[in-house]
């Protein structure tokens, strides 16, 4: 049963994270476009520092969960 909830956890945490970095990349680029203006692109980059965060927390928990489930 702990190895399912485990499972599960690193599934749930696995897409989370993986979601987290595909907003960081749209982020980067509007950080990087020219053609939007500079409060955007400044929101844009800060958005994509904190989606960065947000994908490594995630994908460390991920990491933890799969590992308690290898040991259960």
């Amino acid at each position: 049963m702990e190895t399912a909830k485990q499972a599960f956890n690193y599934v749930a945490e696995s897409v989370q994270g993986a979601t987290s970095g595909v907003s960081k990349e749209t982020n980067k680029e509007i950080a990087k476009n020219d053609n939007v203006d500079v409060s955007t692109r400044l929101t844009a980059g800060k958005d994509a520092l904190g989606d960065k965060i947000d994908e490594t927390v995630h994908n460390n928990k991920a990491e933890a969960h799969k590992q308690l489930a290898q040991n259960n």
